[in-house]
């Protein structure tokens, strides 16, 4: 029986992790987890927030992912939409999906993410 997302994988060019970390934690606000040296060895790295979860891997022939996305929640998207923009990652709004205000934005290797804030009340 399935309980939850342990995590989610996005992919990155070699030697992309001191700006992966300049965006995930700095302009995200998330903190890096250190990777158990095993894996550490293959490059990437791992972030985190509350329960949220992201590992980005190296791939020698990457390609972002600009389909494919997290969807990430957030509380005071204006604000963070405005956070994004003050460090250079402009919001793309594609309207709202039902119950949801969101935006798309990528990574700075292109990965497209989604952010998320259910509507409450009318």
């Amino acid at each position: 029986m399935l309980v939850a997302i342990d995590h989610v994988q996005l992919a990155a060019p070699p030697g992309s992790e001191d700006a992966l970390r300049a965006f995930y934690v700095r302009v995200l606000g998330m903190t890096e987890v250190p990777k158990p040296p095993v894996l550490a060895a293959r490059g990437g790295c791992w972030f985190q927030a509350g329960y949220v979860r992201l590992h980005v891997g190296v791939e020698a022939d990457f390609r972002p992912a600009r389909k494919a996305h997290p969807g990430l929640r957030v509380h005071g998207i204006t604000s963070y939409a405005a956070r994004l923009a003050a460090h250079g990652t402009p919001a793309v709004r594609e309207g709202n999906l039902p119950g949801c205000r969101r935006f798309y934005a990528q990574d700075p290797v292109g990965n497209r993410l989604e952010f998320l804030e259910p509507v409450t009340g009318p």
